[in-house]
């Protein structure tokens, strides 16, 4: 029976749980894989590290990047994480050492992807990521292999368990922002430090690593990305009235030869499928041809989602197939035209917290008109006690440099009280 010997590099939640699953589905994973995986070493940045699981004194590595020179290492898995410093070193060294990799690093993906993938292809091993975008979802060996056939032109969804389980607690718990993020870091569902997921950065990484296995490109950082910070209880609430949910949705679509990349909070259809996924589910819908519409639904994170996702990967390198790590070789991938989304037409909500006063809303709509954006739905909230007034507009589709250019113009208006909104809608 051929034997793989593996490392795993860093034994966090994800490295421990991966460990355990390895030694315990042993003897299921060589029956359908026709070899054995065989867990040689570990290293982690604590070694003293209370852990569920019994490590041998002898699989222990002092230094991680010895992993990368020993002779009888096949595969190195990496579960340190970041784009920088040992997970950079640890990856780079396994594949220039001719070794296997398995990562679960979409930071490491979306910023090195294509030098890694060169250095891989050079050498005749495997750099394979699929726990790196969505974690059980099984995305990127769908695009690789299911949906080879297929020219697609569109891929987006819910790519971050963290952000959607804020937005749809918001929505059905009725509760503000911070109280919700302090629920998510209490169940284990947002970080100690969840600004990647806030920020719009984590489903950033992912859209940059989707798109390029999407239209066979190299990877490109001109992405749009705005996260869910400024997201309040009164936009979800309005949603509501006016038929939409708010979710953060990452996009890249093939138009014209040329791709746009988007992250952005968004209001969708509340009868639309996507706007139906809640809690910590991701959710890939994938537009092609011939196919049409795909869509790929389950758990985005966690240390048994994750697994499933490595354990695919780890299962793949059994088998003895060398791959390229993008599908296509360094060769045959494409340098396309990234643009911005400055000259993409948005339809869009837009709220203006205002002092309430005659002539503000009419000094409003005078600035959309300029601008060449008409208004389809105005609503108007006054608050009498408060003595300001709340506007809702909703706009038909528009350029959207203009409605940016309206959002800084009105902001610099004395009547305004808060910060003015800008929530992009997908009618779709």
């Amino acid at each position: 029976m051929k034997k793989l010997n593996i490392a795993i590099i860093g034994l966090g939640n994800i490295g421990s749980y991966l460990y355990r699953y390895l030694n315990d589905n042993k003897n299921i994973l060589t029956e359908k894989n026709n070899c054995l995986p065989y867990v040689k070493y570990v290293s982690a940045k604590n070694k003293k590290r209370k852990r569920n699981i019994k490590i041998n004194k002898k699989q222990w590595l002092n230094n991680y990047l010895d992993a990368t020179k020993i002779q009888d290492v096949d595969l190195i898995i990496e579960l340190i994480g970041g784009s920088e410093g040992p997970a950079k070193k640890l990856v780079f060294n396994a594949l220039k050492n001719g070794k296997h990799v398995v990562t679960a690093n979409k930071a490491l993906i979306a910023k090195y992807g294509d030098q890694l993938a060169k250095i891989a292809e050079e050498k005749r091993v495997n750099l394979e990521f699929e726990a790196s975008v969505c974690g059980g979802v099984p995305i990127i060996r769908s695009l690789k292999e299911g949906l080879i056939a297929n020219k697609i032109n569109k891929i987006y969804g819910i790519f971050n368990g963290t952000s959607n389980y804020i937005l749809s607690s918001m929505d059905k718990k009725n509760k503000d922002f911070i109280e919700v993020l302090s629920d998510a870091k209490k169940l284990g569902y947002a970080e100690s430090n969840p600004s990647a997921d806030l920020n719009g950065d984590d489903v950033s990484s992912k859209l940059k690593i989707l798109s390029s296995l999407c239209f066979n490109s190299f990877l490109n950082n001109n992405v749009y990305v705005e996260g869910i910070k400024d997201i309040d209880k009164i936009d979800i609430n309005n949603a509501n009235k006016l038929g939409y949910k708010i979710k953060l949705l990452g996009y890249a679509e093939l138009l014209n030869n040329k791709i746009y990349q988007r992250v952005h909070p968004t209001l969708i259809k509340k009868e639309s499928y996507v706007a139906s996924i809640d809690g910590v589910l991701n959710a890939v819908i994938i537009d092609g041809k011939p196919v049409g519409q795909s869509t790929i639904q389950g758990e985005g994170a966690g240390p048994a989602a994750t697994t499933s996702a490595l354990v695919s990967d780890i299962s793949s390198i059994l088998r003895g197939n060398i791959k390229f790590p993008f599908s296509l070789s360094i060769k045959e991938r494409k340098k396309l035209k990234f643009e911005n989304i400055s000259q993409r037409y948005f339809s869009a909500y837009l709220r203006f917290e205002v002092i309430d006063k005659p002539g503000i809303l009419s000094n409003i709509t005078n600035i959309f008109s300029k601008n060449n954006v008409s208004i389809k739905r105005l609503v108007q909230n006054p608050d009498k006690n408060k003595k300001s007034s709340s506007i809702i507009i909703i706009t038909h589709k528009s350029k959207d440099f203009f409605l940016n250019k309206i959002l800084k113009e009105v902001s610099k208006k004395k009547y305004i009280k808060r910060k003015p909104k800008l929530i992009r809608i997908d009618d779709n």
